[in-house]
């Protein structure tokens, strides 16, 4: 059975556009009725000793069980330079593909959360995935990413190439 799911993609080191463009046209040919939102840049949070990251969301639909989605993402990463075994934890990254939801389905697994354990705090997941489904809802939670968004305060997260921001931000 078909599921749609949404994923959150981030790079910040590399040539993060062709990264990212690239690891889009991947996944685009390996899932049905792909979409995808447009770059956002945001601080690094949580280890901030690094670069910005260029974010965005995916969205498409798979036979794919959570799991095998996983793999298939871990390969991903991985052929675009990504080792988990020795990057600092939250650090510099050439790829991070993350499940963000699947379906309305709530998974938690030593190593599988959906939806995605940092989702509700994260601007720079929640407003790509706004660009993507306006009417969305978080299924843990129960309330609408629009909601989510408007709890948080101004993270630094911004549009690429685009006059729209979301709050402070310093260079």
């Amino acid at each position: 059975m078909m599921e749609k799911f949404w994923l959150g993609l981030g790079s910040n080191k590399g040539d993060s556009f062709v990264i990212l463009r690239s690891a889009t046209d991947e996944l685009e040919a390996l899932f049905s009725d792909c979409r995808h939102s447009g770059l956002w840049r945001s601080r690094a949070r949580y280890y901030e000793e690094q670069a910005d990251f260029l974010n965005m969301a995916l969205c498409g639909m798979t036979e794919l069980s959570p799991r095998k989605l996983l793999r298939k993402i871990n390969e991903i990463e991985a052929r675009f330079g990504r080792d988990r075994e020795h990057e600092i934890k939250k650090g510099p990254r050439t790829l991070d593909i993350d499940i963000l939801l699947y379906g309305k389905r709530i998974i938690t697994e030593p190593d599988l959360i959906i939806p995605h354990p940092g989702l509700a705090e994260r601007k720079f997941a929640l407003l790509p995935l706004l660009e993507l489904d306006y009417e969305l809802y978080h299924p843990g939670l129960g309330i609408s990413i629009q909601q989510l968004v408007a709890a948080l305060p101004p993270q630094g997260i911004y549009p690429v190439n685009d006059c729209r921001y979301d709050g402070p931000y310093s260079e």
